[in-house]
């Protein structure tokens, strides 16, 4: 394959943003970028230095005719716009959700591995510099085995943002879609496992919010939150997505079974702020790894033996095998980008994310939705 390739991006807000950026540092030619919002959209297609911009995806798919889309846009958009990227032959980066229902995210997985091409889901978490050390700290066996895991988070997000995606989940909105995934990629690439059964719950705790001006960036809604006063001069919306969800996983070798696997349990809400901080620990026979931030962003602390616990420095090895990259999340898409524009030129990369786990996460979240009990993952 020739070693150029180009690519276009669907989305202009934070995650279109950020995938144009970190496929242009992976030496990917960005030529061209679609949004919904022409005079948004083509401000920072121009901010970007990308040539041609275009409020209709369809027409420029058409007429570049790339190697490469990334899709960045709310998840209700992707199954249309990921299916009509394959069918013109282009490898695809898709932001999560996959799609919003598991039978949509199979079908995106299927029609990728009957077309060869190359794809990558970016829960792009899993390459948090402290969720690697924990994978070698575990792989050391410093915990022994890992019986259990657990991480909890409240986000306090504010009840009047104006009405947009995140409150409906046709469109992708909802926790389970947008927290879930990062959560599990850490668990997954901590421990090396696939997810052998899965339960929840999920709940709607926000049953309407008012409906302010359209927001165009991620960033923007809790920015645009309004007071009570103004919101009651405002139509209202209903709101439909989960605000809150306890997940249970077990995690493990499937050759092992369940008994060997270990217990896994979620635990996000987005509407109230707890006492204390967000957090993510591991618990095994051995010691307690506790670090701090919902995504493994904060400070790590291992509690063995000892009668206090230690805090630990992240080894320069990890820290310099990532892009340098102040911001987490750009970071993290610049790694999988990078991984995957590898596959795709054939050159030698680890394991990262792929629409296969797009699709498995999105038949987990399924499962937890529909508040049954125990459920097999599909393997």
């Amino acid at each position: 394959m020739s070693q150029s390739l180009r690519a276009i991006v669907f989305g202009a807000g934070y995650a279109g943003q950020g995938h144009a950026r970190a496929l242009r540092l992976a030496g990917v030619e960005v030529v061209g970028m679609a949004s919904r919002t022409k005079e948004v959209g083509a401000k920072i297609a121009a901010s970007l230095d990308i040539p041609q911009y275009s409020a209709d995806w369809r027409e420029l798919l058409a007429s570049v005719r790339p190697e490469i889309v990334a899709v960045g846009t709310p998840g209700g958009t992707h199954r249309e716009m990921i299916t009509a990227a394959l069918e013109a032959g282009c490898h695809v980066l898709a932001d999560k959700p996959l799609a919003t229902t598991a039978a949509d995210a199979r079908a995106l997985y299927e029609l990728s591995e009957a077309k060869s091409l190359k794809t990558a889901y970016a829960a792009s978490y899993w390459y948090q510099p402290q969720a690697l050390y924990a994978r070698e700290i575990v792989r050391r066996g410093e915990l022994g085995r890992v019986l259990e895991i657990e991480a909890v988070s409240h986000f306090n997000w504010p009840a009047l943002m104006p009405f947009g995606w995140p409150h409906r989940l046709e469109t992708g909105g909802g926790r389970l879609n947008n927290v879930f995934p990062h959560l599990l990629a850490i668990t997954q690439n901590i421990l090396q496992g696939d997810v052998l059964a899965c339960m929840g719950e999920s709940r709607n705790d926000l049953k309407r919010v008012p409906v302010g001006q359209p927001v165009h960036d991620f960033r923007e809604f809790a920015r645009q939150a309004m007071t009570p006063e103004q919101a009651a001069q405002l139509k209202w919306a209903a709101v439909d997505s989960d605000w809150s969800y306890t997940a249970l996983l077990r995690v493990g070798d499937l050759k092992l079974g369940l008994d060997e696997a270990t217990s896994v349990t979620f635990r996000h809400s987005a509407l109230r702020k707890g006492r204390f901080g967000d957090y993510f620990a591991l618990y095994g026979e051995k010691g307690t790894l506790h670090v701090d931030g919902t995504f493994m962003q904060g400070p790590m602390y291992i509690k063995t033996d000892a009668p206090t616990w230690e805090e630990l420095a992240i080894p320069l090895a990890i820290v310099d095998s990532l892009p340098d990259e102040t911001d987490h999340t750009q970071r993290n898409w610049n790694q999988l980008a990078l991984e995957f524009v590898a596959d795709i030129r054939g050159e030698a990369h680890p394991r990262y994310l792929t629409f296969r786990d797009g699709w498995i996460y999105q038949e987990l979240i399924d499962v937890i939705r529909s508040n049954r009990c125990w459920v097999r993952a599909p393997q």
